[in-house]
């Protein structure tokens, strides 16, 4: 692999943050994914191929928590359906805000539930704004979690998908995120075995590590220009894995096993689908296949043999996509792969009003929750 002079730069300067002080380091992280590409500092519109992505715009802050902050899962005051309310919770691992819509048409009957994960920069205001999946949960009935990473965990607002205390079951940001979770779960009527996670950027690489972490918990991931699991333990090897050298096949079954009891090939397989854009200059697509291998490796015990077709396609906007199929022993996939060609690194046929969107679609939003509809976790 060849590594550009930007990219070697942002390796020098990781390498520098361990004698930093820590006030200043946010600061070396932020600028370092400003060179990656992660923050445009552009106002004007990226153009990745043929796409037009929205610009970067000034992100409102996370509104302040509606009630205080409490160390344990634990039944919280119920929203009414058609709000957008905000929370917080804590426990060993820290303290982390997030939001919750409720449905308009929700009547305290049993519902899945969709845990979306935001990217570099962003909120989940913005990201709600991005996905429209708010609007899908209005159609189809279902609870959306937007957990919200802090400024002061990492300075750029990005999940800390790279530090290895971040990777483990019970420990860091999974614990934190499925926290969350559970407390939704908890205070509604949630169908336990539809909890579904998904992210963009760093957020996928985060809801791959939580698949990975809490087989039991999340039936399904939708990763979105995400990372593999253990693709990094640390800021170099972040930004090297960004740039597609992670070789992180050869050591997931030792991960996995070391940090989910649960899960084995033979026992457990997550679904997964992935999109991820053929021109991502921030995250290259050869993570996104990683994705795929791993969930192909690990889904075919269960399910038996996959058998694999492949679909060229065009959406309505003129976006040209390949999707490769992997069905199990029943008729439904089991993994779904959407290469999007000329795309870059955004949301497909997400919405201008959020950051980090491509217009031209296909729509990842609605195929995301058609694939998680489609799951039921295995016991």
């Amino acid at each position: 692999m060849k590594f550009t002079p930007a990219s070697l730069n942002l390796t020098r300067v990781a390498r520098r943050i361990a004698a930093i002080d820590a006030d200043k380091i946010g600061n070396v992280i932020r600028r370092a994914l400003s060179s990656a590409g992660i923050l445009g500092g552009s106002p004007f519109m990226k153009t990745y191929g043929a796409s037009a992505v929205t610009p970067n715009r000034v992100i409102p802050p996370v509104p302040p928590v509606d009630e205080p902050v409490h160390d344990s899962p634990r039944h919280i005051p119920k929203a009414k359906p058609g709000q957008f309310v905000s929370r917080s919770y804590s426990d060993t691992a820290g303290t982390r805000a997030y939001k919750l819509y409720i449905p308009k048409n929700y009547t305290d009957t049993c519902v899945p539930m969709v845990v979306m994960l935001h990217g570099c920069t962003q909120n989940p205001d913005d990201f709600a704004a991005g996905t429209r999946m708010n609007e899908l949960a209005d159609q189809h009935e279902f609870l959306v979690v937007y957990p919200a990473q802090s400024a002061t965990a990492n300075g750029s607002k990005c999940w800390n998908w790279f530090n290895a205390k971040d990777q483990k079951r019970d420990r860091g940001e999974p614990s934190l995120i499925a926290g969350i979770t559970r407390e939704v779960a908890l205070t509604y009527r949630v169908d336990e075995q539809r909890i579904f996670v998904a992210g963009l950027s760093a957020g996928a690489a985060m809801a791959v590590i939580l698949g990975a972490t809490y087989p039991e918990l999340f039936a399904a991931v939708g990763a979105h220009s995400g990372l593999p699991y253990g693709a990094a333990h640390d800021m170099p090897s972040a930004f090297a894995a960004m740039h597609g050298n992670s070789g992180s096949l050869s050591n997931i079954a030792s991960l996995i096993s070391g940090n989910s009891k649960r899960y084995t090939a033979t026992t457990h397989s997550i679904p997964t689908i992935v999109f991820h854009g053929d021109h991502d200059t921030t995250v290259t697509a050869s993570n996104g296949s990683e994705i795929v291998d791993h969930a192909i490796s690990f889904g075919a015990g269960l399910d038996g043999p996959l058998r694999k077709t492949v679909q060229e396609r065009k959406s309505a906007n003129g976006r040209e996509y390949t999707v490769t199929i992997y069905r199990g022993a029943g008729t439904g996939p089991v993994v779904e792969q959407w290469v999007l060609h000329g795309a870059g690194h955004s949301w497909s046929g997400g919405c201008s009003n959020g950051s980090f969107t491509d217009v031209l679609g296909p729509d990842a939003s609605a195929e995301m929750v058609r694939f998680f509809l489609a799951q039921r976790k295995v016991s």
